[in-house]
């Protein structure tokens, strides 16, 4: 089994398609956590706020 892929994103809502082109999943939007980070729920890539990148949470 391949390692989880660690993407540093600089928003708070990322898109996810599973990066394989037409082998890859729906694309699906997630939102991250208050503690910067989100799963995707189709392959597991791991998405985490690039140090130092603000969000807009608790507008």
């Amino acid at each position: 089994m391949q390692p989880t892929e660690t993407i540093q994103v600089e928003t708070e809502t990322v898109g996810c398609d599973g990066g394989g082109g037409a082998l890859g999943h729906p694309m699906v939007y997630l939102t991250l956590t208050a503690g910067g980070h989100v799963d995707c729920p189709y392959c597991g890539r791991h998405f985490v706020l690039k140090e130092g990148a603000k969000t807009s949470h608790g507008h």
